[in-house]
């Protein structure tokens, strides 16, 4: 990356900056490679943050289908990630996970998973101890039809003579499989493999899959990330995570330059696990040096700059995520090792922008926070807006998630010493509500953005890019008016 004029005394963050068009040989954004190539099995750069708001099973198995990855949160109880690690390994690489409910449920318990979009839809069947047999379903209910029904109504009614379905022998690609459906008449069906269902399949779905490729394991099965802290028995954790099938090990602290993260380190590097281990959070090349001679594959780079962090105004800490990003990868790139841009994207520019600067991924929290595939339920507003629920990993409702077995004095304790938002709407997105509509949304932006730099992977554009810096006044004009002048 060189700058367009000289380079700035001051830090920058990502509203400070923009990318300067070049000479490009680069005809299609189609024909440009987003695989991050920093170890890990990934195919575009974007990873989940292991904040409990954001990261579940569900979310990663998505996220992985469509070549990004997921961080499993270390509030989690192990056995809890044990079975989310497994539970991801287990679904389908091809196909979507389905969406199963009982023919009992009703329009309203379903709206709490789904809201009434496009591509999306409800397996309506009887409860299968295994697997769940094409006899036992009694069809697809689109999602779109909840918007239209009475909250009461049962999806069983619903479904009925709505079944649709493919076999999965038959499908020869993804644009063949788009093709079946549109010859049943569906927009979402059932995927059939010796008469039993083993997943979903909407038209959105199979054009997906002709644009992204999944991130997988030597198995061929879903990639997942887990994280552990660096307190405890560190070696225990690490060692039962990977016996799971994690593909990443996470050890995370909001401070990770300090002693406790290079002992936790060495630890866990030291047992072989054969796994690339990303550590954070840090800002400084000082920083990159001593956790990756520690035994740090990957560094994650950020402190303060994610919407549900209070860190820059309660302490004073922190650092511009721009020039946070654009040092710490210079020193890793020395050392062989990569950086994982940590918060602060709001837009897919804040993406391209920490790839210019020598991220090979970035990490993505609250903006994923409000889709449907995050944890929790969907709620509604007084006006009828979807939203789901986010908090800061040191405010107080994590704390007490974290530690809520313990007695009530040592909880006090912690309480005193929370930061951070507790509970935060994040709205969902009414023309892109799903994360796979949000990755539509940034990779088209990111691969413009190479384009416009002239470069065909990410290690080119981190070369060829070229960035000035500009005014509020000159971020704003950048804007798109909604409305006229």
């Amino acid at each position: 990356m060189e700058f367009y004029g000289e380079q700035p005394e001051v830090d920058l963050t990502y509203s400070d900056v923009f990318l300067v068009p070049r000479r490009s040989s680069v005809t299609s954004r189609l024909d440009v490679d987003l695989a991050p190539g920093d170890g890990t099995n990934t195919t575009i750069p974007l990873v989940s943050a292991n904040m409990n708001s954001v990261t579940g099973a569900r979310l990663a198995a998505t996220l992985a289908r469509r070549g990004g990855l997921g961080v499993l949160p270390q509030d989690m109880p192990l056995q809890e990630l044990d079975a989310a690690i497994r539970w991801v390994k287990d679904q389908p690489v091809r196909w979507d996970t389905p969406l199963v409910l009982p023919p009992e449920a009703t329009v309203a318990d379903a709206a709490r998973l789904l809201p009434a979009t496009e591509g999306h839809g409800i397996v309506v069947a009887h409860a299968a101890a295994g697997p769940l047999n094409i006899d036992g379903v009694l069809g697809v209910v689109p999602a779109t039809r909840l918007g239209t029904a009475l909250p009461d109504a049962r999806l069983g009614d619903l479904a009925r003579g709505r079944t649709a379905s493919i076999d999965a022998d038959d499908v020869e690609s993804a644009r063949h499989a788009f093709d079946l459906i549109v010859g049943a008449g569906a927009e979402t069906v059932c995927v059939l493999h010796h008469g039993f269902v083993v997943g979903t399949l909407s038209r959105r779905s199979a054009l997906r899959s002709t644009l992204y490729r999944p991130a997988v394991d030597a198995s061929g099965r879903l990639s997942v990330a887990a994280a552990v802290g660096i307190n405890g028995d560190v070696a225990s954790k690490a060692r039962a995570l990977a016996a799971a099938g994690v593909d990443v090990l996470v050890l995370d602290t909001a401070h990770g330059h300090q002693d406790g993260m290079l002992a936790a380190l060495r630890t866990v590097s030291g047992l072989g696990l054969g796994i690339p281990i990303a550590a954070g959070n840090i800002v400084t090349a000082e920083g990159v040096s001593d956790l990756v001679r520690s035994g740090a594959d990957i560094l994650k780079v950020g402190v303060g700059p994610g919407a549900m962090c209070t860190t820059r105004m309660m302490t004073a800490v922190g650092r511009p995520q721009f020039s946070a990003v654009l040092e710490t990868a210079e020193a890793a790139r020395m050392l062989g090792a990569h950086v994982w841009a940590d918060g602060g994207v709001r837009h897919p520019r804040d993406v391209a922008l920490a790839l210019a600067a020598g991220a090979a991924s970035v990490m993505i929290g609250s903006w994923f926070a409000g889709t449907i595939e995050a944890p929790g339920e969907l709620q509604v507003d007084g006006a009828g807006l979807s939203y789901k629920e986010s908090w800061g990993m040191a405010s107080t409702k994590a704390v007490h998630d974290r530690f809520g077995r313990l007695d009530p004095y040592e909880l006090a304790r912690k309480e005193l010493f929370a930061e951070g938002i507790s509970s935060s709407r994040i709205y969902l997105d009414p023309l892109r509500p799903g994360l796979e509509d949000l990755i539509d949304m940034i990779t088209s932006g990111v691969r413009s953005s190479f384009t416009y730099a002239g470069a065909s992977s990410v290690a080119e554009f981190h070369d060829r890019a070229r960035v000035g810096l500009q005014s509020a006044a000159g971020y704003e004009e950048g804007k798109a008016l909604p409305v006229s002048w």
